[in-house]
């Protein structure tokens, strides 16, 4: 028997950082997202919908200072953008602000355009179009 939850989509994102201030500063002065939350232990960012929260991470490995995509869990998030016009905007602003980014590109699969880019603690992100 399915469970089939009724859901209009994803609340919020739940990730750990190392830096805090690196982190806010990222994605509420760089990307540009409202602050919804800051305290001393969780901050969180508002993107259209869904929230955006961050914990301080304690890795188990001091070595381990960088997020990676080929380990059990997280790849990568991808937000939506509603017309290419804003995806073009928000790939010159990254580029602008010094932020590795894959530029405009289209994803052969699903035939959408979206341009990745990665946090301070190399998670990847996307701006993807609807």
């Amino acid at each position: 028997m399915s469970i089939s939850p009724k859901s209009p989509g994803i609340h919020h994102i739940a990730l750990r950082c190392l830096d805090m201030e690196t982190c806010k500063n990222f994605y509420q002065n760089i990307l540009g997202l409202p602050l919804a939350l800051d305290t001393e232990e969780l901050i969180a960012f508002i993107a259209g919908s869904v929230i955006i929260a961050f914990k301080k991470a304690s890795p188990p490995n001091p070595t381990d200072k960088f997020f990676t995509p080929f380990n059990i869990g997280l790849d990568h998030i991808a937000l939506a953008c509603e017309d290419e016009e804003e995806l073009n905007r928000v790939a010159k602003g990254l580029k602008d602000a010094g932020i590795e980014n894959t530029g405009v590109k289209l994803d052969e699969t699903l035939q959408k355009r979206y341009v990745a880019f990665k946090d301070p603690e190399r998670i990847q992100w996307e701006f993807y179009m609807k």
